[in-house]
């Protein structure tokens, strides 16, 4: 990477831990307003880009922060090579921010998260000292797993300079099937094909309609395919479906931004057991439901109280955060048990101790 604005980089962090002055963390700016407030000085991760190698053969590619997500994309696609986590970008994205959100589209129940793909990282601290974690290979850490412990940590813990990534090929056979059903039965049809050996790669139902992606080898997503039934989709038109999904541009999304502006509602997180029920909310508060990765995640469009959600993710063996609407405040995040939040704080002290990087972004009590 470039020597000259790496070092621009360290001084500036330099300076702001002797002046005890915050910065905020930032590559496109495509997650702004996620993970909490944007708190301090902007440090610019952008002219860290490029892709540094690539290995196709080896499925393993390495690129700096600032290197746009699509630019990547594009280079895998050539070798017919993808992220199989399919990490959104919405409207933009850069390595460093996909790391540090940790978010992951449709196929995340299936194929693993972004931390389950990152093999090694380079890290900015706040010391202004670069640290390198993990390497290129999956069987090169011994002890704690820094490099993946940045996947969703927001940039609390410092500014990724550099990560290298897994890739996997891109699908022989895609398949996507619609079913006119109900949540409850859903539901129960989701966690039955869950323990089938069947090339399920994503799923979703709304409004009485379960939609599911087979991939895989042709003959494994014919097979499939035969056995569940469903109405087939064309691929241009599933397409569309399952990346509108990805990014939050689908009807869903689109009628939860109009009712979090219009009606003071809010647009809930929840990761909860695949197994567990429907979740009501009493009824008269829940205004719409879209449920994602075999069960396990649940967008809930809500008049209800914070503390309500919050409970009902928990008897759902869940948790739950405030995604859209509300003031941004804490009653929005997960409360952290005293153990848990120790742990947060300590990691948070190790790399940081000066406390300047992304202040409340990750939870507002670190």
């Amino acid at each position: 990477m470039s020597e000259a604005v790496l070092n621009q980089l360290i001084e500036t962090v330099k300076a702001a831990t002797a002046e005890q002055r915050p910065l905020c963390i930032r590559g496109s700016g495509s997650k702004d307003g996620r993970g909490g407030p944007q708190v301090g000085e902007v440090l610019d991760v952008r002219p860290l880009s490029g892709i540094s190698s690539y290995e196709p053969t080896e499925l393993v590619i390495t690129a700096r922060a600032g290197t746009p997500l699509p630019e990547l994309e594009a280079a895998l696609a050539e070798r017919q090579q993808y992220l199989a986590f399919e990490p959104p970008r919405f409207g933009g994205g850069t390595v460093g921010g996909m790391v540090a959100a940790g978010l992951a589209g449709p196929a995340r129940a299936s194929v693993g998260s972004v931390r389950d793909y990152v093999l090694g990282a380079t890290l900015l601290n706040g010391r202004g000292e670069v640290l390198s974690f993990g390497g290129q290979v999956m069987k090169n850490v011994a002890g704690y797993d820094v490099s993946r412990v940045l996947a969703g940590s927001m940039g609390v813990l410092g500014a990724i300079c550099e990560v290298s990534l897994k890739v996997l090929p891109l699908p022989t056979a895609s398949l996507t099937l619609r079913f006119d059903m109900d949540q409850t039965s859903a539901l129960r049809h989701l966690n039955q094909w869950a323990g089938d050996p069947l090339p399920l790669n994503a799923s979703v139902w709304w409004d009485d309609t379960l939609v599911l992606r087979l991939r895989g080898a042709s003959a494994a997503v014919t097979a499939a395919a035969r056995r569940l039934g469903g109405e087939p989709i064309a691929e241009d038109l599933a397409a569309p479906f399952w990346n509108g999904l990805r990014e939050q541009t689908d009807d869903f999304f689109a009628t939860a931004r109009d009712a979090v502006q219009r009606q003071g509602a809010s647009l809930w997180r929840l990761s909860v057991a695949p197994s567990a029920p429907r979740i009501s909310l009493g009824g008269e508060h829940l205004i719409d439901q879209l449920i994602e990765w075999g069960g396990g995640q649940r967008w809930l469009l809500t008049t209800a109280s914070a503390a309500a959600v919050h409970e009902a993710a928990q008897d759902a063996r869940g948790h739950a955060q405030r995604w859209w609407g509300g003031d941004g405040g804490a009653e929005g995040f997960a409360p952290l048990s005293a153990p848990l939040l120790r742990i947060h704080r300590e990691l948070k002290r190790a790399f940081d101790p000066a406390g300047i990087f992304n202040r409340q972004r990750l939870h507002p009590e670190l």
